[in-house]
């Protein structure tokens, strides 16, 4: 039986050590308390099992995400083919997936300055609602979110028009950034 932690590393604390966002002293700080601790050992290595998993989900298709600038470099540099298509607001895109393709990137580009929380709504031809993400991440400086949806599902979908819309959640509502329109075809 593993006996717990008088004064367990807090999980935020695992996640910057596991990205590498600690200070150096913090760093060692951390290193420090894993080497005399088993539970907390075991803490950040069910973390790393879970990136495994995020990562070989991600790597087969199985996930859709919203992902930052450096992550799909990362995505390039470990040998990953991607379709990048990007929109303007108020666009139109055709777009597919072959089988050659890992990923697809839409790059849904928008003034997101002054924006503290965004939410990313996707809707069928007749506006009926398939569904949001809330809160997704953004960098207000780059002008644009990045949209990575499940390449397995994107294989198997017949040809149809989605609608993606950006929304700023403010605390006197929701304003619409802008809207997008993706044309898809099986290839």
């Amino acid at each position: 039986m593993i006996q717990s932690c008088a004064e367990p590393i807090p999980f935020g604390t695992l996640v910057e050590y596991w990205f590498g966002e600690l200070t150096e002293d913090a760093e060692q700080r951390v290193e420090a308390h894993f080497f005399g601790c088993r539970h907390c050992s075991e803490q950040l290595e069910g973390l790393a099992s879970l990136g495994r998993g995020v990562r070989s989900a991600f790597a087969r298709g199985a996930i859709s995400a919203v992902i930052s600038a450096p992550f799909l470099e990362q995505m390039k540099e470990h040998g990953m083919r991607v379709r990048d298509y990007p929109v303007s607001p108020g666009g139109r895109v055709h777009c597919t997936i072959s089988a050659a393709d890992d990923a697809v990137i839409g790059r849904l580009k928008a003034s997101l300055s002054g924006a503290t929380r965004i939410d990313l709504v996707r809707m069928n031809e007749q506006g009926e609602l398939l569904f949001r993400l809330q809160d997704i991440p953004f960098d207000p400086v780059a002008g644009e979110v990045l949209l990575c949806p499940s390449a397995a599902a994107l294989r198997r979908m017949p040809a149809h028009t989605n609608i993606l819309q950006l929304l700023a959640v403010e605390p006197e509502g929701e304003r619409s950034i802008a809207e997008y329109v993706f044309i898809h075809a099986p290839s």
